[in-house]
């Protein structure tokens, strides 16, 4: 499941947004899912300093992260491509996800691993044994990244195979840092959305074994 961390300096907004994530955290506990994958949202209005606002990302994880405890459940901190930072994610590395991720228990706040958020980082490799070692490898995700971009980046994820991202590395990182748990493929594609729902999956399986397994 998906939420998104308080950012802002606001104090009502800050309230609204923390519970908004605990309402999150508890449908988490009642669906059965044992992890909630975080999106930190971007600068706050009229701001530009980035290490201010993954301070404030700190400053809520500081508070939820025991309240997902309780309830049996994950935080996953996902890093968004660097063209994100400003209205959406402040958090552009895995290496800054770990950083805040590692001032908690492990089994309170972890991260994700998502390809098309971090294909293009030479450090990710290490950073994903980073992880692993802490245990802290919550979700992997994948998602190919083709070129021209579709209109409208958010929902640009291509359909495995069909970009510049090597499934099988990726996979190969995460299982040499212990990963043992669901792969997810994830396709925002307005593209792919407007095809017939049983195609596309069949077509994603079918991928899935060629560039990932294989």
């Amino acid at each position: 499941m998906p939420g998104r961390l308080p950012h802002g300096d606001e104090p009502r907004e800050r309230a609204a947004a923390l519970a908004d994530n605990r309402r999150a955290i508890e449908e988490a506990a009642a669906l059965g899912t044992d992890t909630l994958v975080l999106v930190s949202g971007g600068l706050p209005s009229g701001s530009k300093d980035l290490r201010a606002a993954r301070e404030r990302i700190a400053d809520a994880l500081a508070e939820l992260g025991p309240y997902a405890g309780e309830h049996g459940v994950r935080l996953a901190v996902e890093p968004l491509h660097p063209m994100y930072a400003s209205d959406r994610c402040v958090v552009s590395t895995l290496a800054q996800a770990l950083d805040l991720a590692e001032r908690f228990p492990a089994h309170q706040v972890g991260v994700t691993v998502d390809t098309y958020h971090l294909w293009w980082d030479d450090r990710a490799p290490e950073q994903i044994a980073r992880a692993g070692a802490g245990g802290r490898i919550h979700t992997f995700q994948l998602a190919d990244w083709t070129t021209p971009l579709p209109e409208g980046v958010l929902n640009g994820r291509g359909q495995i195979g069909d970009g510049a991202i090597d499934m099988r590395e990726w996979r190969g990182y995460v299982e040499s840092a212990g990963y043992t748990g669901p792969i997810e493929v994830e396709l925002f594609n307005e593209g792919l959305w407007a095809r017939d729902g049983r195609a596309v999956l069949a077509e994603t399986a079918e991928r899935f074994v060629a560039h990932v397994i294989r």
